[in-house]
């Protein structure tokens, strides 16, 4: 029987010629991830080790390592800067060079920045301090979120265990409407799924719809895999991944395949072509429905940013969205780009003008109110539309605050309608 793709990687790992679901292994971990709010708790554990007689002096490996300030950034509060005090301490302390500091330079979203900076390469293992780590399945690396104990295990040592997850396969065929977005695909298959449909499963996406998707497409659909419950989205290094990394002056190993013989635990069909535009209604990602049923609800805020909608691809479409339409703004409207590269990119293709124009805040890159930090909180009984990946119960601000998820697209035309709104409304 042949293996997954997450199979193939976990194998490699361990130094086995083969596993299987339900298969305990010790997997060499190849890079980690740490941000503001995760490594102040990593350097917890180290701290209760020390106490504990533990020698914590020295990391297995730290050019394994890199960190971004990017969650309460400019800092939010005294805790906030006391956080990522801590964390230059411990980058200086434990020679962690790759270090992005927010207002020096290059810094954004930890899960935006592995992709541009090709942080993470095909095939590896890659483990970071937020379940969003995720994202860089869409590169072709086991790529999921760990906790503080966990990653200070892998930080001492250069490994860990993984229990090898059952594998879901996701077949998709075809190509996006105008109005659609990955963002769209992915609510979909979390409405089919539902919220623990997934739970410790790996989600492979395969299928010539898949390789028709641009790559800031796909991360947003890799993304969001954790929101099904899942250990790890993924996806095959096709030409598009490989010729992004060239781009980028990397060169990488064999380009890892899923078996033809793979066995599957389930298996799903999408025809993008089918796909509508989606809205997740609170207070679930998976509490989905086609954009028909939500229409017309009035909002208070539209939010475009996060790990999930503030890439380069998230902003171009939204801005053509507003450009189309002619208008300004009905309801508040909030752009956040990830990372300081976006930043850049906007300014100078002209879109921050178009957001400004329409009435929008521009937001420094941080994580922002999609962890209800700053920057667009909701206050109570406030609604908003966002291109954030959650919409818990105060998620973004108060408990009793409404939250729906949609693609840039949408929150882009619901901003200037002051309503959700489906984008094709807007696109003449």
């Amino acid at each position: 029987m042949g293996m997954t793709l997450t199979e193939k990687i976990l194998a490699r790992a361990s130094g086995l010629a083969d596993v299987s679901p339900g298969d305990v292994v010790i997997a060499k971990v190849d890079r980690v991830m740490m941000h503001d709010v995760g490594a102040p708790g990593v350097q917890d554990v180290f701290e209760d080790l020390e106490r504990r007689g533990f020698d914590v002096g020295k990391l297995y490996d730290p050019n394994m390592v890199w960190m971004t300030e990017d969650h309460f950034v400019p800092a939010v509060d005294v805790k906030s800067a006391e956080n990522i005090k801590m964390m230059e301490e411990m980058a200086m302390r434990f020679g962690i060079k790759e270090y992005y500091r927010y207002g020096l330079g290059t810094y954004g979203i930890c899960h935006v920045l592995a992709y541009e900076e090709a942080l993470v390469e095909p095939g590896q293992v890659y483990v970071g301090t937020d379940s969003h780590t995720t994202t860089a399945g869409a590169l072709g690396a086991l790529a999921t979120g760990m906790g503080h104990t966990d990653v200070a295990y892998i930080l001492l040592h250069g490994k860990i265990w993984f229990r090898v997850p059952e594998t879901m396969y996701f077949s998709l065929r075809g190509s996006l409407r105008p109005g659609i977005m990955g963002k769209d695909v992915i609510l979909k298959i979390l409405g089919d799924v539902g919220a623990d449909g997934a739970t410790y499963r790996a989600m492979e996406f395969g299928g010539d719809g898949l390789h028709s998707l641009p790559l800031e497409e796909r991360l947003t659909i890799a993304n969001m895999t954790v929101e099904a419950g899942a250990k790890n989205g993924i996806m095959p290094s096709d030409d598009v991944v490989i010729g992004y990394y060239k781009s980028r002056g990397r060169t990488f190993g064999e380009r890892l395949l899923p078996d033809p013989d793979a066995e599957y635990e389930d298996e799903y069909e999408y025809d993008l072509q089918e796909i509508e535009p989606m809205v997740a209604k609170p207070y679930s990602p998976a509490n989905t429905t086609e954009i028909g049923e939500v229409e017309g609800t009035e909002i208070d805020e539209a939010y475009i940013g996060s790990c999930t909608g503030g890439k380069y691809y998230d902003m171009l479409q939204a801005a053509r969205v507003i450009r189309r339409s002619g208008k300004r703004a009905r309801s508040r409207l909030i752009v956040v780009p990830a990372t300081t590269h976006v930043y850049r990119r906007m300014i100078k293709e002209g879109l921050v003008d178009v957001f400004i124009d329409a009435g929008a805040v521009i937001g420094p890159p941080t994580c922002g109110a999609c962890i209800g930090g700053h920057m667009g909180v909701l206050g109570k009984g406030e609604v908003a539309v966002s291109a954030t990946n959650r919409n818990f119960p105060g998620r973004m601000g108060h408990r009793e605050s409404l939250v729906y998820l949609a693609s840039p697209m949408t929150v882009a035309a619901s901003a200037i309608e002051g309503k959700i709104t489906d984008p094709r409304r807007l696109e003449v």
